[in-house]
């Protein structure tokens, strides 16, 4: 994101990778939007490490400092959901927190090795304040420390903010702040107002900001200077620009190497998925409506992660029945078992001309998990492609991708099928046998408005109810 281009990734230090993943605010149940913005760092992970890198990948979870707004004012956002459950906020963040780490288990999306919290690192988030007031980077208003950032000439580089035109087009009111970019650093609790979550600083008590903590806890893990830093393409603007200003005053050096953002899913027409928009979509909410969660995880990388995804249910769907299809050929090839270690290959190991070489290259390029699923596919259905390496390929993509395709408990469940249903099946597949592909296909449409999808194996076929 920073220079707007492909580079290759070069290392602080050789062989090794840091990852930081900006994770969520524990205020409510992460939507699919939100989920979307951590599967691409689990393919991220997956792919340095197949290309022989240790990866160090670090998660934080916001539990305190996120406010209703981004100009830093209203509510803290777990506070305030607190005081609506009639609840304490450590209550509210300690059951959304478990929330989340259940659905990216879910996804298949590997735990990080650091998940450090917001009130884990006070400490940590007060010195950081303090070595940016020694620097002349803050003053002090009614309500708290900021960070002034017309003191840091890059402010807004990386957002391509137009900062001038921001500070002069400024008319709202902004308290006692200086300019309209400047953030709070650390906020003052209000006279006579007690919260649940404050802290004792040397200016008060109070509780931090809501950046200053990954940068605080992203240094102590990874160091002053780390590889590679991921989130949604709506922490560029505000809190990706802000943790890069803090960082690079307090240490005088730059904060991170790559920067990676994944883009918004959307509903319909270009209609972002968020919690202040009212239209969010759980991962359980879809687990209510029958699909596997795995679905999903296929709709996600069957677009690339800086791209807009449009959610529909029939895109879902069809995520759903291609998750099968795969998992159907990897069963023809006599199936996996789940959970199944895949082959440890090391780049070095593939054959230069092997299908895992060509998916792991796919990867390679930004990340282009469309074309991986592509390569994936190809491969499975070529007859000209011995079993043998059909399957080492199946074990190395799953290893990679993690879409479970070793799991045939869908494949054989029993199907309670109306007897007209299977008539109509039967027939369709006779149909085909013959090579009469227009009537196979009536007869499918047929079979869909049913409510029920055919898909094709090498001898026979299987039926599974639709989900919508």
């Amino acid at each position: 994101t920073l220079t707007r281009q492909k580079e290759t990734f070069e290392p602080l230090t050789e062989g090794q990778a840091g990852i930081y993943t900006c994770g969520p605010t524990v205020y409510a149940e992460a939507h699919i939007g939100n989920l979307r913005s951590y599967v691409f760092p689990d393919i991220l992970k997956k792919t340095l490490r197949a290309l022989g890198y240790r990866v160090t990948h670090v998660v934080n979870i916001t539990d305190v400092g996120h406010l209703t707004s981004d100009a830093d004012t209203g509510d803290d956002k777990v506070e305030q959901a607190a005081r609506e459950s009639r609840r304490t906020a450590w209550e509210i963040a300690e059951e959304y927190e478990a929330l989340y780490w259940r659905d990216l288990e879910r996804l298949h999306i590997e735990p990080p090795d650091h998940k450090p919290k917001a009130t884990g690192h006070i400490p940590g988030q007060i010195a950081l304040v303090n070595k940016l007031e020694e620097g002349g980077y803050t003053y002090r208003t009614d309500d708290g420390i900021y960070f002034d950032t017309a003191r840091f000439e890059s402010y807004g580089a990386m957002a391509r903010l137009k900062v001038e035109g921001l500070r002069e087009a400024a008319r709202v009111e902004m308290g006692g702040k200086r300019n309209k970019t400047d953030f709070a650093l650390w906020k003052l609790t209000p006279r006579g107002v007690q919260r649940q979550m404050e802290w004792d600083s040397p200016w008060g008590r109070g509780f931090p900001g809501w950046h200053v903590e990954c940068s605080a806890m992203s240094m102590e893990i990874l160091g002053e200077q780390f590889d590679i830093h991921t989130g949604g393409s709506d922490h560029i603007p505000v809190h990706h620009t802000n943790e890069i200003a803090q960082s690079e005053a307090a240490t005088g050096k730059p904060f991170v190497r790559y920067w990676l953002h994944g883009e918004y899913l959307v509903l319909g027409e270009a209609e972002r998925m968020g919690k202040s928009e009212g239209n969010v979509l759980s991962l359980q909410s879809l687990i209510d409506k029958g699909f596997d969660p795995l679905a999903y995880r296929y709709l996600v990388l069957n677009n690339h992660y800086r791209s807009y995804l449009n959610f529909t249910w029939e895109a879902l769907q069809a995520a759903d029945n291609a998750l099968m299809g795969l998992r159907r050929l990897v069963e023809d090839l006599g199936g996996m078992p789940v959970g199944d270690p895949a082959d440890a290959s090391l780049a070095g190991d593939l054959a230069p001309d092997s299908r895992e070489a060509e998916l792991l290259a796919n990867l390679c390029d930004d990340l282009n998990t469309p074309k991986a699923l592509a390569t994936l596919w190809g491969a499975l259905r070529d007859g000209g492609v011995p079993d043998e390496e059909k399957m080492r390929l199946a074990r190395f993509g799953d290893d990679l991708l993690s879409l479970g395709l070793g799991d045939a408990s869908r494949l054989e469940a029993l199907l309670d099928v109306p007897d007209a249903v299977r008539q109509m099946a039967e027939e369709r597949w006779a149909a085909r046998e013959a090579k009469d592909y227009a009537e196979s296909d009536r007869l499918r449409d047929l079979l869909a408005e049913q409510g029920f999808v055919v898909r094709d194996r090498k001898d026979g076929y299987d039926l599974e109810r639709t989900k919508v």
